[in-house]
């Protein structure tokens, strides 16, 4: 019994592994989507954000229902809890790449991102695949290092929003309201994604160690 019961510890470590791997190709898409306005490539992650919808709540489901079968204790009972917390936190993060998505499609057969901001919208883009990646490595691992450095990564995320922003509220700006709207909308929507990522890093930590990683660590 004991031995299904961390098989079943195993196969939902790897659920959170596989969802955060649709969320980096969500990611992806969503963002080549944007920039070239791509309304098929939009349409499939609106319509693929589904399946990452599906799998949190099939993945809670098995959760609770270990949760209340095994009784388990310490370590593994840190394994449960937090992957209910991961797979929210995963779930809200193919959100941001669905609403990407969205704002890709409305704006079409334009694209909604104007030449001045295409070189960090997609800069954006890259650095959260990268992100994205790494936290795949650190579910899997549960490498107390890289949960920690997860959070200098989102640093560099956090430095484009700014960038964006000042350049939304310049006198020089030359595309109108409507267009900046859209730009804080999807500057919003990338930065919120990486602050996902950085809070499983950190319940990450937790499951290993028992001890909450403060944000300055």
């Amino acid at each position: 019994m004991r031995d299904t019961f961390h098989d079943e510890l195993d196969a939902i470590t790897q659920t959170l592994v596989d969802m955060t791997m649709l969320v980096k190709q969500a990611t992806k898409d969503a963002t080549t989507a944007l920039l070239t306005a791509d309304l098929p490539l939009a349409e499939k992650v609106i319509a693929q954000d589904d399946l990452i919808d599906d799998m949190q709540h099939e993945l809670d489901s098995r959760t609770m229902l270990l949760l209340a079968t095994q009784q388990p204790v310490a370590s593994d009972l840190r394994v449960l809890v937090t992957s209910l917390r991961m797979s929210a936190d995963l779930e809200r993060m193919g959100d941001m790449a669905h609403h990407i998505s969205k704002l890709a499609r409305m704006r079409y057969p334009a694209t909604a991102v104007p030449p001045e901001a295409s070189l960090t919208i997609e800069e954006m883009g890259r650095v959260a695949g990268l992100i994205i990646d790494k936290l795949a490595k650190i579910i899997k691992s549960r490498d107390l290092e890289d949960s920690k450095q997860l959070a200098t990564d989102d640093d560099e995320m956090d430095k484009l929003h700014r960038k964006l922003i000042q350049s939304l509220i310049s006198k020089d700006w030359p595309h109108g309201a409507e267009s900046a709207i859209d730009l804080t909308l999807l500057g919003r929507y990338y930065e919120r994604s990486a602050d996902h990522a950085v809070s499983i890093s950190r319940r990450v930590y937790f499951l290993v160690t028992g001890k909450y990683l403060q944000e300055n660590a």
